[in-house]
């Protein structure tokens, strides 16, 4: 499952967050989002966990957890179509 977490603090890392989800089962990928001519962290990420259960059980467990004095937003991410006017690069 795909997992989207949102007012991530600016500091945190990809490792970070892999751990924190780690604790509720196998992480496949965790990327912090971020800005491609500053590279500095947008403030959110997508966690992908193989098993249903344990992403399930990460998102009902963290959402609105407190992460480095920033309260989490998790939940399951939600695919956006792609525009095709709007080409991506």
């Amino acid at each position: 499952m795909n997992i989207f977490i949102g007012n991530l603090s600016y500091h945190m890392k990809d490792e970070e967050l892999a751990d924190l989800f780690a604790q509720y089962g196998d992480v496949e990928s965790a990327r912090i989002i971020k800005d491609r001519e500053t590279g500095r962290s947008k403030g959110f990420a997508f966690v992908v966990m193989p098993n249903d259960d344990d992403a399930n059980s990460a998102i009902e467990s963290l959402n609105g957890h407190d992460v480095n004095g920033r309260p989490i937003r998790v939940n399951q991410a939600i695919e956006k179509e792609r525009s095709e006017r709007r080409p991506r690069y």
